[in-house]
């Protein structure tokens, strides 16, 4: 079955929100485990800093993690607009 979403409109999403793209053309399982992964890291980051890290540097883990889901959600969208 084809994706009727545009890859560039799937990447939009997954900048935007975490997870958006991936539920967006289906795998709402994925996206949602990146969502999870995200929070983990995000607080895991939060827990082993000092509190006079930046706000980047806080949630270091989970934004490494959202990086790197926005590339797999344009991937998978490309994959299935083919």
């Amino acid at each position: 079955m084809r994706n009727t979403l545009n890859p560039y409109a799937i990447l939009a999403l997954a900048i935007v929100l975490p997870g958006a793209g991936h539920v967006a053309i289906g795998d709402a399982r994925r996206g949602l485990t990146f969502v999870l992964f995200i929070g983990l890291f995000s607080i895991l980051t939060f827990m082993t800093t000092t509190p006079d890290q930046s706000f980047i540097a806080r949630h270091a883990g989970g934004l490494f993690i959202w990086a790197l889901s926005i590339p797999d959600a344009y991937r998978r969208a490309r994959l299935a607009w083919r």
